[in-house]
């Protein structure tokens, strides 16, 4: 059974014609750099979305988290999301492909591939999904940090970001990771991945 997860529902949403905007400064090409650079786990701060749709989808994550693993020989990254909706967590992982060039990330959704514009800040603990640049009916941003907490500045140029693709501050909402229900599900695995490298476990006398 699908399960709803942040980054299909609320990230990797449909363009439009994926043109540029030099307000958001996209599309910018994806490197292996860049990909090192949103490698690791990642939380998920806030979001701005104009579609009833994504907002309705949006207002029913409490909190999400994830990790990101790039394959640069392939062009993929794989995701492991864990989110918190009516207070239980869920759990999901999937593969989205790299369009270097247009600088995007796509996945296959319900019979059709989805595509999300990677915007990176002089900030390396922070990055954003943009949607629908050119479409103000539809115009959405997604913010994600290294860290459950974002300092002032960080949520400036979050801010910054929103006002400049014309939308306002007040369509801004921010999750509570505080209502996370996902961090045992998370150690567990954590667990389970280092059984999976050493399966013998540690050695007598620490040999």
């Amino acid at each position: 059974m699908a399960l709803p997860w942040a980054l299909a529902v609320l990230s990797l949403l449909p363009l439009l014609n994926a043109q540029s905007s030099s307000c958001v400064n996209v599309p910018v090409p994806i490197t292996n750099a860049s990909m090192d650079q949103i490698s690791g786990k990642w939380f998920f701060v806030a979001w701005a979305y104009r579609n009833p749709e994504y907002k309705q989808w949006a207002s029913s994550y409490q909190s999400a988290f994830f990790y990101i693993d790039s394959n640069h020989t392939e062009d993929t990254v794989l995701i492991r999301e864990y989110s918190t909706i009516n207070d239980q967590c869920l759990y999901n992982s999937t593969h989205l492909n790299i369009q270097k060039e247009n600088g995007t990330l796509s996945r296959y959704y319900m019979g059709r591939e989805h595509f999300a514009y990677l915007i990176l800040t002089k900030d390396p603990s922070i990055f954003m999904f943009a949607f629908y640049p050119e479409d103000k009916e539809n115009i959405s941003l997604s913010f994600f940090a290294n860290k459950t907490e974002v300092t002032q500045e960080q949520r400036r140029q979050f801010h910054e970001h929103v006002i400049c693709m014309g939308m306002d501050k007040s369509e801004i909402v921010y999750v509570d990771e505080k209502q996370d229900q996902c961090g045992p599900l998370d150690k567990q695995h954590e667990e389970e991945r280092k059984k999976e490298k050493d399966p013998k476990g540690p050695k007598e006398g620490g040999k």
